[in-house]
């Protein structure tokens, strides 16, 4: 079943997220990978759960909450964005709380997003721009074969200073 396997499901995020999505979002020190720079209100948040509706080909993005069958309990979150149909690639994002990683959860939650991206979306390629210092997240893509294709000097701006962005990518 697409979105789903034995032990985690994807789904689109409901109200009852709310908190979760607040907390993690406000997170500061989530901040760098994933390239926010203000913290969100919850009304913002709100608004955005209620516009999900939208399909990927309208909004260009598609965020989906990771969760634990066993217990239903939301794990994190995984993105597609920056979709582009016409040259059928997307960027793709994924945060996994910290109590549930090095779980293999993030690994099953990039499989199922893939197959979905790949399969019935039609994307021909995914990519992802990771801080070279994101460690665990470089070796979550690489591990599930995306490659790398460079490095993006100076490309964000953490304070003051400028960090190194590499680009890693996975076609079908």
């Amino acid at each position: 079943m697409l979105l789903s396997n034995s032990i985690i499901k994807l789904r689109a995020p409901e109200p009852e997220d709310l908190d979760l999505l607040y907390e993690w979002e406000n997170d500061t020190e989530l901040w760098e990978a994933g390239s926010t720079i203000s913290p969100f209100s919850k009304y913002i948040l709100r608004e955005y759960i209620a516009s999900v509706s939208e399909d990927i080909f309208q909004s260009r993005q598609l965020r989906l909450m990771i969760i634990l069958k066993e217990t239903d309990a939301p794990v994190g979150m995984i993105d597609l964005f920056e979709y582009d149909p016409f040259n059928r690639k997307s960027a793709m994002g994924i945060l996994i709380a910290s109590r549930y990683q090095k779980k293999g959860l993030g690994t099953m939650a990039l499989e199922l997003m893939e197959d979905y991206a790949f399969r019935f979306l039609g994307v021909n390629m995914l990519y992802v721009h990771i801080p070279v210092t994101n460690t665990g997240s470089l070796r979550l893509f690489e591990k599930n074969g995306f490659l790398s294709k460079g490095i993006l000097s100076d490309w964000i701006r953490i304070g003051n200073t400028y960090r190194d962005v590499a680009i890693l990518q996975k076609n079908k």
